[in-house]
């Protein structure tokens, strides 16, 4: 079987790389005495060169090979490779939740041997398919981390794609100049290496910006540049890019018939290469073009098959396009059923624009709601009319029969009255002897309460040493609060902080001395053990313990490494006793780095949770980091935490927090206060300051608990950078 599959891939190579340079990089992965790293720099270079733009498909098998052969050598930096290319080769079939998969496993690898290079890659590749999917704010993000890295490295080739890609944010958002200015960075880098196919890419990037100027001159000159270029390298899918760019541009000129044909050349070029999302959008254009002609039945043709695939894709954007074409076709050649439908598909995968027709459909649905709920009601008067009646006539009767039983039950009565009389002295004997005995035990049990409570006091004490006092965390984290709130005397919620000072440097990684100008790093985390009272007080002892060893013993502070280590501590105390012990803690664990420079301060912010999220609030939107699914304590399985970084800005707002505050009942229906109305409230008190933020915090949270008891410990710590 396996020469079988040996023989078809030799026979697929063929038609996208020539013959002598398979034989030779094939007679180099199959070559055992070669040594193992150039074996997988052939295999390798046999799926990216030779088929990521012509046939995606083989370049994911040759991935897989190199990865399955890197993993049995222990080769992380091959691994991470071979992910990264099989990403890509999701990517360009428009396969974008498959390919942000690989990316992400590819990011992780290279993390885990400190590959600057590839971590820079992997973040780029990540930030791209962020744009595909139209969040422009993390692709941003991921371009501008890797750009850093780029630089620091002094890696051409990857600034160079960094600065392409932030130049295309720009052209999205319509600011030519900036993306010139960074196309144009990019092209001349791109020179400087002789990269073909990427001088081929950003000549279509400034064509495309030629276009939007109205310059058809310069727009042509730069496609054709970079059609030849594609077209001399083989690349497929970059002779579809340029087919489709300048399809675009003769149809703005209104050259239909000659649009018409570059879509048609780029689509049959993309049907090669399994490029999915291309081929939907391709087809889009063409149903476009033949509308425009008035062939609709051939739009119609184009736009619905369009349509299919962008569902089956789930693109919003080609849906939106793909509905308005079918709307407009079906709508002229009179079809109303139909063109009905798409008109209002098209409108609702148009999201920036409120429809008239939408509003009054709503509010015949709230009229009709408002109408049956009066129906409602007056079906329920006339009910309870009905009944209201009804006991009326009960009574009535009922009124006969307690006449008739009045005459026998004072008889009874008085028999019983004597009875009851003889009881009650008996009874009032006994009493008398019982308070002599209860009066003895209440003193006994107010006794024990009085110690009791003492004790509670007293952990109370102890619990508190073991909190951070107020002074360290305005010193480390000056714009900041703490709003903690325990349910009982002592509780199962806490804080905690620790500086890099306090790291040994004994073992894990090498701290980061923290100076008073505030350089270093400054970990500090809001954690929820289990239960709450003397219980979950017993417990968050356990568990800072195992914070503390787990920084200061061992001497880490990258927050996943962190909550690893505490585990396997927590885990191993609760071992000791001979019962089943399964209490531990959810936790938000946070590490603020900080350098200053004469470039200015860099700060950078890394998290780790278990079961408890990361918020930061930047330019009024919420950023939700999730935790991993699991406590820290005994779980079905317990895999490593996972270490999430960014890069911070100035006035961002960092909120960490246990479940408290959120799940406390109260309000006019004493219902959960809920995560989402939480939310809000954070974005409606960002302009206060941090101790502002506190007292609202806390007195909202008193007026909508009211007269309820407080169910669980309230925990929130808020940072402003």
């Amino acid at each position: 079987m396996k020469l079988l599959l040996s023989i078809i891939l030799f026979f697929s190579f063929l038609t996208a790389t020539s013959q002598v340079k398979f034989d030779s990089l094939w007679s180099a992965w199959n070559n055992p005495l070669l040594p193992d790293t150039a074996r997988l720099e052939a295999i390798q270079e046999i799926a990216w060169n030779g088929f990521l733009y012509t046939k995606p498909d083989s370049t994911f098998y040759c991935a897989q090979l190199a990865y399955d052969f890197s993993k049995t050598k222990g080769l992380k930096k091959y691994m991470a490779t071979a992910v990264n290319i099989q990403g890509a080769s999701w990517a360009g079939r428009g396969e974008y939740a498959e390919a942000i998969k690989y990316y992400n496993k590819s990011l992780k690898l290279r993390e885990e041997i400190d590959d600057k290079d590839g971590i820079a890659k992997s973040l780029c590749n990540i930030g791209i398919i962020y744009k595909n999917q139209g969040d422009i704010p993390k692709a941003l993000v991921y371009y501008h981390k890797s750009l850093k890295i780029q630089e620091q490295l002094g890696n051409k080739d990857g600034i160079a794609a960094a600065l392409t890609n932030i130049g295309i944010i720009y052209k999205g958002q319509e600011d030519f100049t900036n993306a010139m200015e960074y196309y144009t960075r990019s092209l001349k880098i791109r020179e400087e290496l002789n990269d073909t196919r990427g001088l081929g890419y950003e000549l279509n990037n400034i064509a495309i910006l030629y276009v939007k100027q109205k310059d058809f001159e310069s727009a042509f000159l730069n496609y054709n540049k970079a059609l030849n270029l594609f077209e001399s390298i083989n690349d497929k899918k970059g002779q579809a890019l340029s087919l489709v760019n300048i399809g675009s541009a003769y149809e703005e000129q209104g050259d239909l018939n000659t649009a018409l044909a570059n879509y048609t050349r780029s689509v049959e070029i993309r049907k090669t290469i399994g490029d999915k999302r291309g081929i939907t959008r391709g087809l889009q254009n063409i149903a476009n073009i033949y509308y425009k002609l008035g062939i609709y039945n051939k739009a119609i043709d184009f736009g619905s098959q369009s349509l299919k695939m962008a569902n089956d894709l789930k693109l919003p954007s080609e849906i939106r396009d793909a509905a308005e074409t079918l709307y407009k076709s079906y709508k002229t050649t009179g079809n109303q059923a139909q063109a009905l439908k798409n008109y209002e598909l098209y409108i609702l995968m148009k999201d920036s624009l409120v429809n008239d027709d939408i509003k009054n459909e709503l509010i015949k649905q709230e009229y009709q709601i408002k109408e049956d709920s009066i129906r409602v009601q007056q079906e329920k008067k006339d009910a309870l009319a009905k009944a209201e009646q009804k006991r009326k006539d009960d009574i009535a009767q009922k009124e006969t029969e307690k006449k008739n039983l009045l005459i026998t039950a004072g008889i009874l009565g008085s028999i019983l009255g004597l009875i009851f009389t003889l009881l009650i002295f008996n009874r009032l004997q006994i009493t008398r002897k019982q308070k002599v005995i209860i009066e003895e035990q209440k003193l006994i049990v107010e006794e024990k309460n009085t110690e009791i409570l003492d004790s509670i006091k007293y952990a109370k004490r102890i619990q508190s040493a073991i909190l951070p006092p107020d002074k360290l965390v305005k010193e480390y984290l000056p714009e900041s609060f703490i709003l903690y709130k325990p349910k009982d005397i002592v509780a199962g919620d806490f804080y905690w902080m620790e500086s890099s000072s306090s790291v040994s440097s004994k073992g894990g990684e090498t701290p980061f001395p923290l100076g008073r100008a505030g350089d270093g790093i400054v970990l500090f985390a809001a954690a929820d053990c289990t239960g709450h009272g003397v219980p979950g007080a017993m417990v968050s002892v356990v568990c800072n313990n195992g914070l503390n060893r787990a920084v200061r013993e061992y001497g880490l502070t990258d927050p996943g490494l962190i909550l690893n280590k505490t585990r396997e501590i927590v885990i191993e105390e609760f071992e000791k006793s001979d019962d089943d012990v399964k209490d531990g803690m959810d936790i938000a664990l946070c590490s603020l780095s900080t350098v200053s420079s004469s470039n200015g301060v860099y700060r950078e912010l890394s998290y780790a949770g278990a079961n408890n999220p990361l918020w930061i609030i930047r330019n009024g939107e919420i950023l939700e980091t999730k935790a991993d699914k699991q406590p820290i304590g005994k779980h079905t399985e317990n895999i490593p935490f996972t270490t999430h970084s960014f890069e911070l800005q100035k006035g961002d707002t960092i909120y960490i927090f246990s479940d408290g505050y959120v799940d406390q009942f109260g309000g006019e229906k004493g219902k959960k206060l809920k995560t989402k109305a939480f939310k809000e409230l954070l974005l409606n008190i960002q302009n206060k300051d941090m101790e502002s933020q506190k007292t609202i915090l806390n007195n909202v949270f008193e007026d909508w608990k009211g007269n309820l008891s407080q169910i669980d410990d309230v925990c929130i710590i808020g940072v402003r950078i």
